[in-house]
This record gives C-alpha cells, sequence and structure tokens, in this order.
C-alpha cells in the first residue's frame, strides 16, 4: 500500500481527504504545518506528498524547498488559487505537480497514481545510455553527469530528460511530454513542462539562458541537443 504524506493545517479537510484516499487504497500519514511536514518526510519516508500552500507556520514554497534539499520524493502542490505565480512558484519550488481547490477525490487519485508511475524505474526503452556534449545520461541507472560530475535531479527532472535524450534529437511538443512524462495527454497544463525545462537547465546547462544541450524549438517544444 503507498503511503501519501497529507500536509493541510484544517482538521476537518484532513479528515476528508484521508478517508477518500483510503478508500482509494492508500495508506494516509497527516501533518498540520510545515515543521510536521519536514519530520515526517525524515522519519516516515513517504511515497508521495500532498502539501498545501497555505500553512500555519510557513508557506507551501518554502517547506517545499526544504524538503527538497534532502528529499526527491514526489510532491502535488495544493492550492486555493489558479493564478500563474502561485502554479509557477509552486513548481519553481520543487513541487512535480499541482491540484486545485475544491479536490474531486477520483482525480486526485488519479493525479497521485500518475506521478507514482513516473517515480518507478524506466523499463522497455529504446536507447540505454546517451552522451550530449559534456552531459553523460545513464537511462538504467538514473545518473546523469556532466564532465564527470553527478547532477542532482528531480525523479520528473530526470524523466523529461530522459524523453528528451531518448527522442534522439527529434522536437518533443509540449503535449507529447504531458503525455510521456505526466501522463495527462491533452488536458494537461503547458505551464508545468515549461518551468520544468527551466528548473532542467538550471542543473545542466553551464549557462541556462543560453542553453546548449535542452534547446527550444520556438512554437514547436524543445528537444536535445549535443
Amino acid at each position: 500500500m503507498r503511503r501519501v504524506l497529507l500536509v493541510e493545517d484544517d482538521a476537518r479537510v484532513r479528515r476528508v481527504l484521508r478517508l477518500a484516499l483510503e478508500d482509494e487504497g492508500f495508506s494516509v500519514l497527516e501533518a498540520a504545518d510545515g515543521g510536521q511536514c519536514v519530520e515526517r518526510v525524515r522519519t516516515a519516508v513517504p511515497d508521495i506528498m500532498l502539501l498545501d500552500v497555505m500553512l500555519p507556520d510557513r508557506d507551501g514554497f518554502s517547506v517545499c524547498r526544504e524538503v527538497r534539499r534532502g528529499s526527491d520524493v514526489p510532491i502535488i502542490m495544493v492550492t486555493a488559487r489558479t493564478d500563474s505565480h502561485d502554479v509557477v512558484a509552486g513548481l519553481e519550488s520543487g513541487a512535480d505537480d499541482y491540484v486545485t481547490k475544491p479536490l474531486v477525490a477520483k482525480e486526485l487519485a488519479a493525479r497521485i497514481r500518475a506521478l507514482l508511475r513516473r517515480a518507478e524505474p524506466l523499463v522497455d526503452r529504446p536507447a540505454r545510455h546517451v552522451v550530449a556534449g559534456e552531459l553523460d545520461i545513464g537511462i538504467d541507472d538514473g545518473v546523469v553527469c556532466r564532465d564527470g560530475q553527478p547532477i542532482n535531479l528531480t525523479r520528473t527532472e530526470f524523466r523529461l530528460l530522459v524523453e528528451l535524450a531518448c527522442a534522439d534529437g527529434r522536437i518533443c511538443s509540449r503535449e507529447q511530454l504531458l503525455d510521456r512524462v505526466w501522463g495527462y495527454g491533452y488536458f494537461g497544463d503547458s505551464r508545468i513542462v515549461d518551468v520544468h525545462i527551466r528548473r532542467l537547465r538550471t542543473k545542466v546547462e553551464l549557462d541556462p539562458a543560453s542553453p546548449r544541450h535542452v534547446v527550444t524549438a520556438r512554437g514547436l517544444g524543445y528537444r536535445l541537443a549535443g
């Protein structure tokens, strides 16, 4: 049974979500604030985390950044606001996905399962090892190096890089990346792709402002160049 860490300060909301997620077959851990969240991640090692933006001791963005310093647990940010600033801020802080309130249990469970599948080991890939310039992408072992030095990527960033690497220089559209990495098909939000591409570039490019490897095909998508 996969363990979901539910980080929400409202006890009534936690209770409702806990019952709904348990009905969907998940085991649920709870945290009422950012401090409890960080401790639960460290001691209980959940499989995935639902992190509310509004917490009593600090906002979810800072909690997400702190968790990311020591864990690559998949994180879904939960927000009551849908404006671009909140969405981008959540993704930039290290979240893999976001959902907006009010939450629908079936949809939330589907998003959780999609993210958990993405965190599983990659199998049946056409390429096993890709070199692009100074980048060395180990598709089987999950290790990415630049000039021989390991790069710390989140699971989503690694999946995104692998999809680009396996395209063998061809352009991957945002819709293709949403479908292959996030599993949303055409109903996903392309901002997720764009923000993760920016985060990926800060880690794999020598100059993220002038990327040599993860390049944009204007109006079409992205590709990996050597």
